[in-house]
């Protein structure tokens, strides 16, 4: 039986009188790529918010446990440090910094020097337009670019898990293909990952498992490959049916 890395349970979120999250459970167990999909508004991103405990003032109820570990309390720079790493919506670089520096940043709670330059190294192995600009600022890398860096540098911290939120928004269909390529590339590594995702047919293609949410509310779970075929999914996020 696989280890259990994260664990939610009846998550709730409320902002004001609004509900955004509606008594959720999800568990993503070691190596696995798990996909939570659904439409604009349905609560993905305030789900992982919820994770890192990176939410504006709101209310929030239900458990969330890392590695059998609750994260209730827990600050975002500490969960770095328990390896829990997340590429946030909009990448979130450091614009004024260059694609080397970034990479430093991502590895801050590292020691070893050496061990931090062969990531380095590593990491552009993957992502060799990030090694040919390493002095660049990254204020000035293109939308892809700067989503290559983000996922590089939340991998600087040799994640256990890694939360991925949409990260193919506003990428062209190339760089889209580029970026899965690379996430299926991680998962096949080992790394364990939740993304949240809109397109939901790439998702669907390179995840283990799949949640669907809509309106705050898990609605469907199970295999990823074998939601593919059904007829409410292709209809509602695959454009078919």
């Amino acid at each position: 039986m696989k280890k259990n890395i994260l664990s939610i349970r009846d998550l709730k979120v409320a902002y004001g009188g609004i509900q955004a999250v509606k008594g959720i459970a999800l568990e993503v167990n070691d190596g696995e790529l798990v996909t939570l999909i659904g439409a604009n508004g349905a609560g993905k991103t305030t789900t992982l918010k919820a994770i890192t405990g990176t939410l504006p003032e709101c209310r929030v109820e239900g458990r969330i446990d890392y590695l059998g570990q609750t994260l209730q309390g827990r600050k975002a720079f500490q969960l770095v440090q328990d390896k829990l790493a997340m590429v946030p919506e909009g990448r979130g670089v450091f614009t004024r910094m260059s694609i080397h520096e970034n990479l430093l940043m991502g590895a801050y709670t590292g020691k070893d020097k050496a061990q931090i330059d062969a990531d380095i190294e590593r990491w552009y192995g993957v992502f060799p337009r990030l090694k040919e600009r390493s002095a660049q600022m990254a204020g000035t890398l293109s939308g892809g670019e700067q989503q290559m860096l983000a996922m590089a540098r939340a991998l600087m911290c040799h994640p256990t898990l890694l939360l991925l939120d949409e990260p193919s928004m506003g990428l062209s269909p190339l760089m889209v293909e580029k970026i899965f390529e690379v996430i299926r590339s991680v998962s096949a590594q080992g790394i364990t990952i939740l993304l949240v995702e809109q397109n939901a047919k790439l998702a669907l293609q390179a995840a283990d498992r799949a949640y669907v949410m809509e309106s705050g509310e898990i609605t469907m779970d199970g295999v990823a490959s074998r939601m593919l075929d059904n007829p409410k999914i292709k209809e509602a996020y695959l454009g078919e049916g």
